[in-house]
């Protein structure tokens, strides 16, 4: 069981009143329930990333300005996730995109939130396979629901019909619930990128995040991942 981050009850999200012998709903209620809706969404932290942190290579050697960006989010991400606000990070393959957004995604697990991550692609052939079992409403629920919902490689996918829709209506109910995305793309150019998957997505991802651009040299042609 989970820390209340509130320190008002035991972790399970109810307060138990013993002379009374009723229950009633912590301030961190809403918490506890999004973390078990989530608890059946992808793996939060791959292996490869639990490691990073603000002061090690890569981040060290990222845009200053981004960093500390992401630092300033991480240090509010209480305040940020209540808001519904979120991180878009943009920039060439291998300039530390994800590993920024990974340090967002660890804040939030630190701070008790409920979280999940995915690259777009994954994302989409897990939608695709809720087709087969019947499970595409709930997957699409708990998606919803999730207090941090993290995308890696916005763009990436193929387009077509199927996945512009899919993707648009995640986004969609997240950006009417006010929940926050933190996405990466590799896709700077906007009309490239409303091309690819359409203006109506990134209009709401727009208003819902905070862009980040990444410029600068590949770093996993060094030691380390980015």
């Amino acid at each position: 069981m989970t820390r209340c981050p509130y320190d008002i009850c035991d972790g399970s999200g109810l307060i138990f009143d013993e002379e009374r012998r009723e229950a009633s709903d912590c301030r961190c209620r809403p918490q506890v329930i999004a973390g078990i809706r989530a608890r059946s969404l992808s793996a939060v932290i791959p292996e490869k990333y639990r490691d990073v942190g603000f002061e090690r290579f890569p981040v060290t050697e990222i845009e200053p300005r981004i960093v500390a960006a992401t630092r300033r989010f991480c240090d509010r991400i209480d305040q940020n996730l209540d808001a519904g606000k979120g991180l878009w990070f943009m920039g060439p393959v291998g300039t530390g995109k994800t590993t920024l957004a990974m340090l967002v995604t660890q804040a939030a697990l630190a701070a008790g939130r409920s979280a999940a991550r995915y690259s777009l692609p994954g994302l989409l052939s897990q939608i695709r396979r809720t087709f087969d079992t019947g499970g595409h409403d709930d997957l699409f629920d708990r998606l919803a629901a999730v207090d941090l919902l993290h995308i890696d490689d916005i763009g990436a996918e193929q387009t077509t019909p199927w996945v512009l829709e899919e993707l648009y209506s995640i986004i969609n109910a997240r950006y009417e619930e006010r929940r926050s995305v933190v996405i990466t793309t590799n896709i700077l150019d906007r009309e490239t990128l409303c091309a690819q998957i359409t203006e109506r997505t990134v209009s709401r991802l727009t208003e819902m995040c905070d862009e980040l651009p990444l410029i600068g040299v590949d770093h996993r042609m060094d030691v380390g991942v980015a």
